[in-house]
This record gives structure tokens, C-alpha cells and sequence, in this order.
């Protein structure tokens, strides 16, 4: 049972958040990746993709971690157009530096497992988690749907510059990355030597098909039209969309089953993204009665709370489909309202970051094969 408390780091000031960056983060330049422009492989405004690397050393040079940005999805022409003139549909836009915290830091007390590894913050531009291939551009809009010559021509190029020998590989991603990471995930590992150990990470990339508070299912009909604008049906796996409509094979629950590779799930069963946006959205809400809770679930009515504990079981009905499966596997699902945990330092490996038995998060990650889903506090 979720309390009206909420997570201690939900709420963290803009200027506490650049103190944690200026403590426990550093920032890395950007790499335009110009030579996938003649691929096809660019940005919803034709630009070319980015990434930014930050390159291993010691006993970490020959292993890697790809995480992929996150940032939602545009579904027609006209949000495309807009997401077009931001940095998640533009290189242009992007900044030459960002900041790396969490799974992406180099210090070790921080980030003990990886920090040594190069660890690549891939860019996301495309607004369809990587899966569109449409090859028409519009003559009048000029947009371009990409994202899976993107990822394509990333991992290519990641290839070329030492990733082919990898030890290790791990493909991993926040929100719409975490889906990314998901979706990607066997063909990751089939772009990889047969002698390099892959396994994938899933960040909030768990959307699950729910209702929205008057019965509906929204994230359904959104992400139907983002498959038919980006033509992402033919970078969906061929197992889901032979038994499914296309677009329901962007929920992880739908295929998720089928995966081959070793695969890890960190995710909130109040999963803060999902709630705002999926059980209690905006256009359902005219009056604002869920703002505030939204904002502040020290501020939700119990009866919003009652509402948030049937979302909380049904997203873990819909873990369900995680197991069953011969492949490795495991989760960290938590009962903080929260959305993306292993980008900010404040919930990754911090003496206050959630807890599993008194473990601190994220050391169940590596340190046990079990399936753990309640009982996490934060």
C-alpha cells in the first residue's frame, strides 16, 4: 500500500539538482555521427545522429554500456513537426555537453559496476523509441522517420571503434529509451560477436496497456498512430505482430516473452509518467481535480489513492509476462512515484536510494538472480 508520503528525492529543487550534478556528475561532449546521413539514418529534421561517450579504461576498456536517451513519442505529422524543432527531433538543438550521473558515472563509489566501462548516452530524435523506417520525406514537412536505421548505424559505428571485441555489452535506456532497450534488445545482441556477453536494461521502459480513469485506453490509441506514421511495424518482433495488431506489440507484455537475451527491469509500480499521462491525463481531467495530486501525492484524496493502488496491481499483473521464459531475467519494481531511477545520482547506489531488504538499490541488479517485486521502500 502506497502512503501519501512521498519518495524523499521526488521533489528536489533546481538548485539541489545542479549541486548533485557539480558533486557526482561530469559532463561529456557530444560525436555527430555525420557519416549515417548518407544512410538515410538521421533525425525526424534530416540532421544526423549523436552520441556522447565517455571511453573506458582499466579493467573496463573492453566492456560497454549503450543507454538510450528517453523522451516520449510523437504520433502524427503535426507533433513530429514540432518535436522536429527541439533537440529530440533535431541534432541541431542538442547540447555539445551533458551531464553523466548514475549508471553513467566514473566514480567508483558511485557507480562501482560500470564506472570503469565506456558508457555512450545515445541521443534520441527519432520520437518512436528507435522504430521507424518509413523511406518517402515528405516535400513539404521534410521529415524524416528513422529511428531504426538510427539505432542501426549507432551500433555500427560503436562497432568499428572497439565494440566488435567487446567482453561485455549491455544495451539500457530510460522511458522511452527503457522501451528502446526493450524493443531492441535480441538485435542488439545479434549485431555483437557470439563471444561477447550481452544482457539488456529496461529503466521505466515497462508501459503497460492500461485504462485511463473513465475506462479508456489511451497509450493504445497514441501508440497506434505513432506506428502508422513512423512504420515502425517491420522493426516490431515478427512473433507479436503475426498474433496482434502492430501497435499493441509496443507494450512490453506483448512480446517481452519471447526475448532471448538476459534482460533486467527497473521500473515504479507507481510509475509517475504512466499515471500523469496514461490514468490521468489531462484531457480527461478539464476541471484539474488531479493536478495537484499529480504534482504532489501528499495532496491526492483517497479515493486518487485508491484509484493509484489499482494502477499499482494492474502493473504488476502485467509483469506476468516477464516470466515464464528459459532466458535470464529479473526486476526491481518499487513502490516510489517515480519515473527513471538509474540517471540520477540520488536514487542510484545513494544511502538513501531505495531500498530491497535492506539492500540498497542497485546492487540487486548483479548480486541475485531473484525475481523481486515488493516489499521495496524508498
Amino acid at each position: 500500500m502506497v502512503a501519501q508520503k512521498s519518495c524523499r528525492w521526488k521533489c528536489v529543487l533546481i538548485v539541489g539538482l545542479l549541486s548533485v550534478v557539480k558533486t557526482y556528475g561530469f559532463y561529456v561532449n557530444i560525436t555527430y555521427l555525420d557519416s549515417a546521413v548518407e544512410k538515410g539514418a538521421v533525425c525526424l529534421d534530416g540532421s544526423p545522429p549523436a552520441y556522447h561517450w565517455d571511453v573506458g579504461f582499466g579493467v573496463g576498456i573492453n566492456n560497454w554500456l549503450i543507454h538510450i536517451e528517453g523522451g516520449g513519442w510523437c504520433n502524427n505529422v503535426t507533433t513530429c513537426l514540432t518535436r522536429s524543432r527541439t533537440r529530440l527531433g533535431s541534432s541541431t538543438l542538442m547540447a555539445e555537453q551533458v551531464a553523466f550521473s548514475g549508471i553513467l558515472s566514473k566514480q567508483p563509489e558511485y557507480n562501482p559496476d560500470f564506472y570503469n566501462w565506456n558508457r555512450i548516452k545515445v541521443r534520441y530524435c527519432d520520437g518512436a523509441s528507435f522504430t521507424g523506417d518509413v523511406e518517402e520525406v515528405n516535400s513539404t514537412t521534410k521529415l524524416h522517420f528513422r529511428g531504426a536505421r538510427i539505432f542501426r548505424a549507432v551500433i555500427d559505428d560503436l562497432l568499428a571503434k572497439g565494440m566488435s571485441n567487446a567482453s561485455n555489452a549491455i544495451l539500457s535506456g530510460c522511458s522511452a529509451g527503457g522501451l528502446t532497450s526493450i524493443l531492441h534488445c535480441d538485435n542488439f545482441k545479434a549485431l555483437l560477436s557470439t563471444t561477447t556477453t550481452v544482457k539488456c536494461l529496461a529503466d521505466a521502459g515497462y508501459f503497460i496497456n492500461s485504462r485511463d480513469i473513465f475506462g479508456t485506453r489511451r497509450l493504445e490509441a497514441f501508440y497506434d498512430d505513432v506506428v502508422n506514421t513512423h512504420g515502425s511495424a517491420k522493426s516490431l518482433p515478427r512473433s507479436c505482430t503475426s498474433k496482434m495488431n502492430n501497435s499493441l506489440c509496443l507494450f512490453p507484455e506483448n512480446m517481452i516473452q519471447e526475448l532471448e537475451t538476459p534482460i533486467f527491469l527497473i521500473n515504479a509500480a507507481y510509475d509517475s509518467w504512466q499515471i500523469k499521462n496514461a490514468l490521468a491525463p489531462g484531457i480527461v481531467d478539464p476541471h484539474g481535480t488531479w493536478h495537484n495530486c499529480k504534482a504532489d501525492i501528499e495532496r491526492c484524496s483517497s479515493y486518487q489513492i485508491e484509484i493509484m493502488q489499482e494502477f499499482r496491481m494492474e502493473f504488476l499483473r502485467a509483469l506476468d509476462a516477464f516470466f515464464g521464459t528459459s532466458s535470464p531475467r529479473g526486476m526491481f519494481i518499487n513502490s516510489c512515484y517515480a519515473h527513471c531511477q538509474t540517471e540520477m545520482q540520488e536514487t542510484w547506489l545513494m544511502n538513501d536510494s531505495p531500498l530491497l531488504s535492506n539492500t540498497i538499490y542497485p546492487k540487486p541488479i548483479f548480486g541475485s538472480r531473484k525475481h523481486a517485486r515488493n516489499h521495496m521502500v524508498c
